[in-house]
């Protein structure tokens, strides 16, 4: 796991101002401790499944993991982002941060996988470079429940430091 310097400074601020959480996929939500969240005024999003990302997906031919990206850039785009699953979302979520579309208070980038994955988080290492945090996992390893512990992590911190 490779911490930004910034990481889990810039993470507690944000669940204390009330920036949302946006995941790649369903289940990082379900596992997230939303009401540790919501104390502080946010909620865990995920817009993967969304009626509108769906549609413009089949119309682009592209993935929805991509769509769920931009339009997590349009709807919050100081939220915290955990990508556990998806490659596409983390590849998009950086090019996103490139252009200056998208400015995340901290980017978990934590796909498992052989198909991209190795290659999404070592681009993701260099969002600091565009003033944005990270926490990364190199390699294949990663998914799911990584992305749960760490946002349950920073959450809880939060709330110690309440």
């Amino acid at each position: 796991m490779i911490f930004h310097p910034e990481a889990v400074k810039n993470a507690i601020e944000a669940i204390k101002r009330g920036e949302n959480v946006i995941v790649d996929v369903e289940m990082i939500k379900a596992g997230i401790n939303k009401s540790g969240l919501s104390k502080f005024g946010g909620q865990v999003l995920s817009f993967m499944v969304d009626e509108d990302v769906v549609r413009k997906a089949k119309e682009l031919g592209i993935t929805r993991a991509i769509c769920s990206m931009r339009k997590a850039a349009e709807v919050c785009p100081q939220a915290i982002f955990a990508i556990g699953n998806a490659p596409t979302a983390l590849f998009e979520l950086i090019r996103l941060v490139r252009n200056k579309e998208l400015f995340p208070s901290l980017v978990i980038g934590v796909p498992v996988g052989f198909v991209s994955a190795i290659e999404a988080k070592e681009e993701a290492l260099k969002l600091g470079d565009f003033g944005v945090p990270y926490i990364v996992a190199r390699g294949r390893k990663g998914g799911t429940p990584v992305a749960v512990a760490a946002v349950n992590a920073l959450i809880k911190l939060a709330m110690e430091k309440g």
